[in-house]
């Protein structure tokens, strides 16, 4: 077992007060059989009321409405869990599962739907060129597929930190040859459901050596879903198996649905605001 202390800040400052609509805050861990939140604390100024909720897929979503305009939007999110899980490959495919192509469960394909369906359907010539390079032809062991699938994105684009929000669309990933991690993991998506398989897209943390040391950042990676194994995260950022340092925060079957903080304000049309953002993941002792 390892205990992870996560630290989240986000500021924005403006030069004269604002009215600062209700914001949606995505910060706290999901929890399961591997994750367990020891602790959790949640600090936000100006004056405001927090709602509670889980949303369709089970995140654990933060309404925050605020009481009071403002010059400064502070929210701190403080929070230790306890990750168990040490072995990210400890699983079985159903047999049925074990190549593809593969059909899902008629109940399961009821539930896995809509994440099969494409985000982006005018990109699929591209990931379909993309695909048809790396030489990776059904029928094929589908681990292997999806393992050489997430290293040939780690191995064969160019990793950039963009600031900028949004999500590059997988023909731009492919166009311009590099991505930040939550256009990498686009891209494994749109790839995955071009195969047939159910995908989604993780936002949340990643625990490293260099997070360790304070240069930590949120982080995203993909969820493919495999009978017999449930869930499974491939993160092609690092091209690594999702494990005990991937920590989930939410999920959701749009790429542009679940960013850590998002709201709005009424001010000025000449306000622009400074916004400042610090994430340090660090080990506890256990």
């Amino acid at each position: 077992m390892r205990r992870i202390n996560i630290s989240h800040v986000t500021e924005y400052r403006f030069p004269t007060p604002v009215s600062l609509l209700p914001h949606r805050l995505l910060l706290r861990p999901r929890e399961n059989h591997n994750v367990r939140i020891e602790s959790s604390l949640l600090e936000i100024v100006p004056a405001h009321t927090v709602q509670w909720k889980r949303d369709v897929l089970d995140n654990s979503v933060a309404l925050v409405s605020f009481t009071e305009p403002a010059d400064r939007l502070h929210i701190a999110s403080r929070v230790v869990i306890q990750h168990y899980e040490d072995n990210p490959f400890d699983f079985l495919l159903d047999d049925s599962a074990v190549t593809l192509p593969f059909d899902y469960a008629q109940e399961d394909g009821i539930e896995l739907a809509p994440f099969r369906q494409v985000v982006y359907p005018s990109d699929q010539p591209a990931v379909e060129d993309w695909l048809d390079g790396l030489g990776l032809r059904e029928p094929m062991e589908t681990f292997a597929l999806l393992d050489q699938m997430n290293r040939a994105i780690a191995g064969g684009f160019q990793y950039q930190m963009r600031e900028e929000p949004g999500v590059q669309s997988p023909a731009q990933t492919l166009e311009y040859n590099s991505g930040s991690c939550r256009d990498f993991a686009a891209l494994f998506m749109e790839a995955c459901r071009h195969l047939g398989l159910a995908s989604r897209f993780v936002s949340g943390y990643l625990h490293t050596p260099d997070s360790d040391a304070g240069n930590a950042a949120t982080h995203a990676w993909g969820e493919v879903y495999l009978p017999g194994a449930g869930w499974k995260g491939f993160d092609p950022t690092s091209g690594e198996v999702a494990g005990n340092h991937h920590i989930a925060a939410a999920v959701a079957r749009h790429p542009e649905a679940v960013p850590p903080v998002a709201g709005s304000y009424l001010g000025r049309p000449d306000q622009h605001p400074t916004l400042s953002v610090a994430v340090c993941v660090s080990a506890l002792p256990a």
